[in-house]
């Protein structure tokens, strides 16, 4: 049964996919073609029916939700001022646009502003619009930076003359947004994509006022599952070339003062060699899981002998310790690692005399994180601190004297937000084999549990990609009403290291499924929550996660919100003419192989529907997504409203004119937070 009688129905056109002696047949595979006039009227019907079955009831609510989150966005906001090469950056909104506006001041911040790019202004007469690769010339006359207004991330790069304001005519599309100047304030480096697949394979030289056309080839990433940019090093020494896969790297360099100069291969790849590579004076430091270093480890090589057998240790792998990233000073070298699921920031003096030591950090669950660190010659290192319960928070802290000065607490000048009412904490749930389950959490005080809070567990899950217990101040209009928030740290981040991410991977992938119900039994189990009152969040993997988990256990969830979720896996993985397919197979698995293909095929959310009871479900999507297509949701929401057995929602938001990130705009974008609130709350019965 559906929700409702005038719920859609996508006609069914059988198509039987074989491969490895097994057929399956997907009904809803024509769904797979923007083009096809009756494809964008099936997703125009849905729309429709989300429209007149939920919007429509909800409206009032979702525009009381829709203000008291604009309520907790400062109209007039300003990021801290950075310093770099003699000129200090600024990011600022003004009250009523939607759009940043990009700033400088020589020298001192009391000298008068100077006016980079207002993308309020560009982004005029488009229903999305964004801007990214913001890069300065090192004589600081001239920007470079790349526009996409339909969010396939394809992007157009455009030169500014920050002398006379002039925007050059010489535009240069289907890039990647990034790019880098060399040393002669003439010659940029850029990254072009394969127009099919999206996958960033090529290299370019542009010179300063020549035709775009005729730019110069540097370097053809040839294998399909690695893809390939550029960037300069902090000491502006070198121009780099990165290739990457999942467990890849390479890299090649040029001295930035010779941009006509032929790159110089840094180590030949080798397959599951990781390594990030920094510059300091006359060596290179390379972050790596060389010779079995699973949680990474920092070594070094002189920059004019690279390759991989010249590397020392300087930091020794840690079993316990996972070795994030660095930042490189002129006096300083500063450690991010992650230990026991928590950051830490450590600081040591290239003078091996001076002692080395950690910034205190004393709350239970938190984030903290470097941020914008331009400056080589400085002794301030700038880190942004946030928890569940308290705003992000920008430190400039003096690494010689160890004081800390906060630059900036964010805002919620709503009035409503004390921190006071709330509190948060960690809490370990225990997987089905046995491994520890960290959970994050906030609520109001008061909370009892006895099983009836609402409550809504949101993870991710892949890639390594941990989600950090961050400020999430859009939330706090669930939590004021009842609701406590939680993040699943489960297999497949790296919250408890690289091995944690390891066993939620390839053959280890359903761990990554298992430990989100096994936390969510462990709710219910402690009368956090119920299965009444539990609610489910997952975006794109994390999408996957919950298409994987309603299939699996159903019973314990009243509502999910699927947010742009790669719910079609082995249909996908199997089609390398798709964005980001190739170099995905050493995450999933490549499904050309029969084991991979047996095992995706058993989670893989489309393919695994069955005839059963599934929860109240909200799925969201962009018609131009190029990180999950559109159809994958679509297909999906089709199939579950043939096989599903209740008389549960099920909606598919379809944006028509955006993509994987949904609306652009600051403002345009908290009206689909409002109704994905909606959903939850009405759920609920609560209505005001």
């Amino acid at each position: 049964m559906t929700h409702d009688a005038t719920a859609p129905v996508a006609k069914k056109v059988e198509k039987k996919l074989e491969i490895h002696g097994d057929a399956r047949i997907d009904n809803y595979y024509w769904l797979n073609d923007r083009e096809d006039p009756e494809v964008i009227d099936y997703l125009n019907q849905e729309n429709t029916y989300l429209k007149e079955t939920f919007d429509d009831r909800t409206k009032a609510f979702q525009n009381t939700l829709f203000e008291e989150l604009k309520a907790r966005i400062k109209k007039d906001d300003e990021s801290v001022p950075y310093k770099y090469n003699g000129y200090w950056y600024i990011t600022r909104f003004e009250t009523g646009k939607d759009y940043p506006i990009y700033t400088r001041k020589k020298e001192s911040l009391d000298a008068e502003e100077e006016l980079i790019v207002d993308c309020n202004d560009l982004a005029k007469g488009h229903s999305y619009f964004r801007l990214t690769g913001l890069n300065i010339s090192p004589n600081n006359e001239m920007a470079v930076f790349g526009i996409d207004t339909v969010s396939r991330r394809r992007y157009t790069l455009h030169i500014k003359n920050l002398k006379n304001g002039e925007i050059y005519e010489e535009k240069i599309g289907n890039t990647t947004g990034g790019s880098t100047w060399a040393n002669d304030n003439e010659t940029l480096f850029y990254t072009k994509k394969d127009t099919q697949t999206l996958r960033s394979d090529r290299i370019f030289k542009h010179k300063l006022g020549e035709d775009p056309e005729n730019d110069q080839l540097i370097y053809f990433e040839e294998d399909d599952t690695y893809f390939t940019y550029v960037y300069k090093t902090k000491s502006k020494k070198f121009i780099v070339i990165g290739s990457s896969t999942t467990l890849a790297n390479e890299y090649r360099i040029l001295n930035a003062d010779q941009p006509d100069g032929d790159f110089k291969l840094f180590t030949a790849r080798q397959k599951n060699l990781e390594h990030d590579i920094y510059h300091h004076k006359d060596q290179f430091y390379v972050l790596t899981n060389k010779d079995g270093a699973r949680n990474f480890k920092l070594m070094k090589t002189p920059d004019n002998q690279t390759s991989a057998e010249n590397w020392v240790d300087v930091i020794p792998h840690r079993p316990d310790v996972l070795l994030r990233d660095i930042d490189i000073f002129k006096d300083y070298l500063v450690v991010s690692e992650r230990q026991e699921g928590l950051n830490k920031i450590q600081i040591k003096h290239w003078n091996s005399g001076k002692q080395d030591y950690y910034i205190p950090f004393d709350s239970e669950t938190y984030t903290a994180f470097t941020t914008v660190n331009v400056e080589f010659d400085t002794e301030i290192l700038r880190y942004n601190y946030t928890s569940l319960t308290t705003p992000p928070t920008v430190i400039d802290f003096n690494m010689s004297d160890r004081t800390s000065e906060v630059k900036k607490v964010s805002e919620v000048p709503d009035g409503k937000f004390n921190p006071d009412n709330y509190e948060s904490k960690r809490v370990w749930a225990t997987a089905r084999d046995g491994k520890k389950v960290a959970i994050s959490m906030v609520y109001r005080k008061g909370m009892e549990q006895d099983g009836k809070n609402p409550l809504l567990l949101y993870a991710y899950g892949s890639y390594g990609s941990t989600v950090s217990p961050s400020f999430r101040r859009n939330y706090f209009s669930l939590i004021d009403r009842g609701f406590i928030f939680a993040i699943a740290h489960i297999r497949g981040s790296e919250y408890l290291g690289r091995d944690w991410y390891e066993d939620g991977k390839l053959f280890n992938k359903i761990n990554t499924f298992t430990d989100f119900i096994d936390c969510s039994k462990f709710l219910i189990d402690q009368k956090y929550t119920s299965s009444e009152h539990h609610y489910a969040q997952g975006g794109s993997a994390g999408g996957l996660l919950m298409g994987a988990v309603v299939n699996m256990a159903p019973e314990l969830y009243n509502g999910v919100f699927a947010a742009v979720p790669f719910v079609d896996v082995v249909t996908t993985m199997l089609d390398d003419s798709i964005p980001l397919t190739t170099f995905e197979y050493d995450e999933w698995g490549d499904p050309n192989n029969p084991d991979y293909y047996r095992y995706m095929l058993s989670y893989s959310p489309y393919d695994q529907i069955k005839k059963q009871k599934y929860p109240n479900i909200l799925v969201t999507t962009g018609l131009h997504d190029s990180q999950v297509q559109y159809w994958e949701p679509a297909k999906w929401v089709a199939k579950l409203r043939e096989m599903k057995t209740d008389n549960n929602i099920l909606l598919l938001r379809t944006n028509m004119d955006t993509g994987h990130g949904g609306a652009s705009g600051r403002f345009e974008a908290l009206r689909e937070d409002a109704q994905e609130f909606a959903f939850f709350l009405d759920l609920e019965g609560i209505t005001e």
